[in-house]
């Protein structure tokens, strides 16, 4: 026992001096401390360190990196391969030392060189099964005939690594065929989860799918939901993106761009063209590596030399963790690359490896001791078990039965180096525990990893330490499409989930959700901003529009004027050129003229039920109560005319009183119609919400109306104008009535001219229909057209007769009276003179008394309206 402290002394010392030397030096240590071995392949040795002990444990680490070609190893890796291999041996020493763990039992190892190839490491692992391999001897003989004597080899109870998962994969294939446990320091695969391949292998690093869990909840923390993925060929690499890629689809919302791989003999301007690759998908800046330090160096080679610094943002895996030579001299492509690591903490008590060299220790060192320790804490418990009361090793744990250790290691439970409970799951996993890092270059007087967050189970990372490529603050995006703004759906692209194109929500749609738009109802339309509905306001034709100003304007005039009309009428009653015009239709005539004006304030007003029904009442009751009068007086003129040319007998119902009632009844007819209509449909408001619904949905309105379409209001007036119409026939068949009898020419161009208004009319009215002003256009349309009808036969019948009452007095006086013979004379004069001159038009010779008739009946007055 004091031996072997003794050797362990030994080695500590000589390893200590040759950390930093050449290669000789460091065979020279082998040869000192160890044994060359030929059991290898006849191409190979066995670089190996053997300490003996009454247990003895093997250890795989990587001391020399890959050889070039024809080579299986080549220069010495200072931190994974020596600062990992001191750690064991500082735990063995640890271990050996103390009296509560494994008292009176020495630990011993077999330390060897895997020069970081999965090949190269089974051959030498080997030897850690050579003692199992039960070989027939009973042939061998020496010179003498005598049985030789063959060391037995050396069995070791269980291995200590190996560090890459390639290797780890390697070797547990072959030390499970001769149930060996295995605990590794670093090997992270998910692959080796499998307990039913990897049944013996255990791990104090939790496997890449926690890894991966973390990396997908630090993507989705900073707002990524569309990156990339970069591994190195191999089962580290590949299985540590399949982890990521499975739990992304798993969790949702994520997205992968491209997941490219580096080739294990990369190619001259392999990284070149997978920079190249990923700028196909510029938008997924954010690159999410498991890759080995010489790729990651590479790729930030590659990005520098592309002049792309600061656009991509990396996420590296614990391969990249918080070293420092991936990054050497391009820390301004590396700057803001978040990486992650298995929580650790720097052991105190391992030694400095040189006092002219600053050291920082390696980050697996920690995981290496746990490997030891939970090794030495099963096989306490195993020989507690046992050996009872026994002082050494026991016959029942010589040799250690590798099933039995196995099951001990899986219940193993302690305070590891760093002060975190180290134990193994159902399937020899440690459970997940990492901080995160981020490399900060900018802002700050020491550049270096920080860390800004821990994952245990779930992320805790702390954003507002962040900062990015130039000492920016905000997270930049790494995103396939940005939000869709408030009013926009998302229209997705085929077979990319977090790809989308933004359409705006046009018209009177809004966003319904964030795939949907939807039309509004149809009393309202959409927000300023489209995502919701809003009413649509509601509007009438104000008194004080222009639409309405103009109408009011011309009603006002032509009441005012009436209203003189009427009064002089009054006044003047008993005058001669009031008795001529008909006294009684003259009122009714100007009572219909009035109402016609009167309209126009119905059809402005505010819409309500007794607005609405007084339109529907007034709107063709003025209308028909002045046609109906003018018909009346052309039809009195026409059979009085006609009647005078057969017999000199008055035709019947001309006196005022027949007038009258020919009248009402006529306007009996309009009012009667419209109580009908009150009946079958009672008048009420409405709110027309299509007529003034423009492609610009804040411009829509909502028209507050009566219940009258277009069509009705024509039925309305259809029947004055069919008494208008009508009224007209006979003006015409008057017209060769005698200029002074009784209106008959004034009457005619009233009409004439009203029927021209009421012509123009109807296609400005049915024009508009389609127009979103058509409410205004439409009421002021008719209540001009109204009011210009009503004012051609206010000037035209009535001004001349007021002009005359109240300017020239002295021909308002009484003229003799005359007979229907003389009408009826006059009307036969009429007729001869007519054929005269028909006669005379054809060249046939005028009769000489015929050139003397027309005067001789100039004496004739034909004022008089009571013929």
């Amino acid at each position: 026992m004091v031996m072997s402290q003794y050797r362990q002394q030994q080695h500590r010392s000589v390893w200590g001096r040759s950390y930093y030397g050449c290669h000789a030096l460091w065979l020279r240590l082998l040869c000192l401390v160890g044994v060359w071995s030929g059991q290898a392949s006849s191409a190979t040795q066995t670089h190996a360190i053997k300490i003996e002990g009454d247990i003895t444990l093997g250890g795989l680490f990587p001391v020399h990196a890959r050889g070039p070609a024809g080579l299986p190893c080549g220069e010495v890796k200072k931190e994974k391969g020596i600062h990992r291999l001191e750690a064991m041996l500082y735990a063995l020493d640890q271990i050996n030392s103390d009296p509560e763990l494994l008292p009176n039992i020495t630990l011993g190892v077999r330390i060897l060189d895997t020069c970081s190839r999965d090949t190269y490491a089974l051959e030498q692992s080997l030897s850690f099964v050579q003692a199992l391999i039960q070989k027939d001897m009973s042939d061998v003989r020496c010179s003498n005939g005598e049985h030789p004597l063959i060391r037995k080899p050396e069995r070791v109870a269980g291995v200590i690594g190996a560090s890459a998962s390639s290797v780890s994969i390697m070797v547990a294939n072959v030390l499970r065929l001769f149930a060996i446990p295995q605990i590794s320091y670093a090997s992270t695969a998910p692959e080796l989860s499998d307990n039913n391949r990897y049944n013996f292998f255990s791990r104090v690093v939790p496997p890449d799918s926690y890894q991966a869990q973390a990396m997908v909840d630090i993507v989705k923390a900073m707002g990524w939901n569309y990156v990339s993925t970069l591994a190195s060929e191999g089962n580290y690499g590949e299985s540590g993106v399949e982890a990521f890629l499975q739990i992304s689809r798993e969790a949702g919302g994520l997205c992968i761009a491209q997941s490219l791989k580096i080739s294990r003999e990369p190619k001259p301007g392999e990284f070149d063209k997978i920079i190249k690759q990923l700028m196909e998908t510029s938008n997924a800046r954010g690159i999410i590596m498991f890759a080995n330090e010489d790729d990651i160096r590479r790729v930030l080679e590659a990005i520098k030399k592309a002049n792309l610094t600061g656009h991509f943002l990396f996420v590296g895996s614990d391969s990249w963790g918080s070293k420092i030579s991936p990054i050497l001299d391009q820390e301004d492509v590396a700057e803001g690359a978040v990486t992650i690591l298995p929580k650790r903490a720097s052991i105190e008590g391992e030694e400095r490896i040189s006092r002219d060299t600053p050291y920082e220790q390696e980050g697996k060192v920690q995981f290496v001791i746990d490997a030891v320790y939970a090794m030495a804490h099963a096989l306490h418990s195993m020989h507690l078990d046992l050996c009872p009361g026994a002082t050494g090793v026991c016959e029942k744990m010589d040799p250690v039965d590798g099933q039995q250790l196995l099951s001990y290691i899986r219940a193993v439970t302690f305070n590891g180096s760093a002060g975190t409970a180290v134990m193994f799951n159902e399937n020899g996993d440690a459970p997940g525990r990492y901080d995160i890092f981020q490399y900060h270059l900018s802002n700050t007087s020491t550049p270096g990893y920080r860390v800004i967050g821990q994952w245990t189970n779930h992320l805790r990372l702390n954003v507002e330490d962040m900062q990015w490529s130039g000492g920016e603050r905000a997270t930049p995006d790494s995103v396939c499409s940005f939000p869709c703004k408030p009013g926009e759906r998302k229209k997705m692209v085929k077979g990319v989930a977090c790809c989308w194109h933004c359409e705006l929500c046009d018209g009177y749609c809004y966003q319904a959700d964030e795939f949907t738009c939807d039309t509004c109802p149809f009393d309202m339309r959409p927000t300023a901003n489209r995502t919701a509905c809003r009413p649509t306001p509601i509007v009438k034709l104000e008194w004080h529009s222009p639409w309405a100003l103009l109408p009011m304007f011309l009603a006002i005039l032509g009441l005012l004027a009436t209203s003189l009309v009427i009064g002089t009428f009054a006044r003047f009653n008993d005058t001669p050129i009031v008795r001529a015009s008909g006294r009684e239709l003259s009122y009714v005539l100007l009572a219909g003229i009035f109402l016609i004006y009167g309209i126009t304030f119905l059809m402005i007003a505010e819409p309500g039920d007794v607005v609405c029904a007084f339109r529907r009442l007034f709107l063709g009751l003025g209308m028909c109560i002045s046609y109906a009068a003018l018909l009346t007086k052309t039809n009195r003129i026409y059979r009085i005319f006609e009647q005078g040319k057969k017999a000199v007998t008055p035709p019947r119902f001309i006196s005022p009183a027949s007038q009258l009632g020919i009248t009402f009844s006529l306007v009996s007819l309009q009012v009667l119609g419209v109580f009908i209509w009150f009946w079958v449909i009672p008048p009420h408001t409405t709110v027309d919400y299509e007529e003034q619904r423009p492609s610009n949905p804040e411009l829509a309105r909502g028209i507050l109306k009566c219940d009258m379409s277009g069509l009705s209001l024509i039925c309305c007036l259809s029947y004055s104008i069919a008494l208008m119409v009508t009224c007209t026939v006979y003006a015409v068949k008057s017209r060769g009535v005698p200029q002074t009898f009784n209106e008959a020419k004034p009457i005619g161009f009233t009409l004439y001219t009203t029927c021209i208004i009421w012509l123009a009319f109807v296609p400005i009215f049915f024009g508009t229909a389609q127009s979103t002003e058509k409410m205004y256009i439409q009421t002021t349309t008719l209540t001009i057209s109204m009011s210009l009808s009503a004012s051609v036969s206010l000037g035209m019948l009535y001004v001349p007769k007021v002009y005359v009452i109240l300017f020239h007095p002295e021909q308002n006086v009484p003229k003799r009276k005359r007979s229907f013979k003389a009408v009826a004379q006059v009307a036969t004069m009429s007729t001869r003179l007519a054929q005269k001159a028909s006669e005379k038009q054809n060249g046939e010779a005028q009769p000489e008394e015929s050139r003397d008739s027309a005067p001789k009946m100039s004496y004739i007055n034909y004022s008089n309206p009571d013929i």
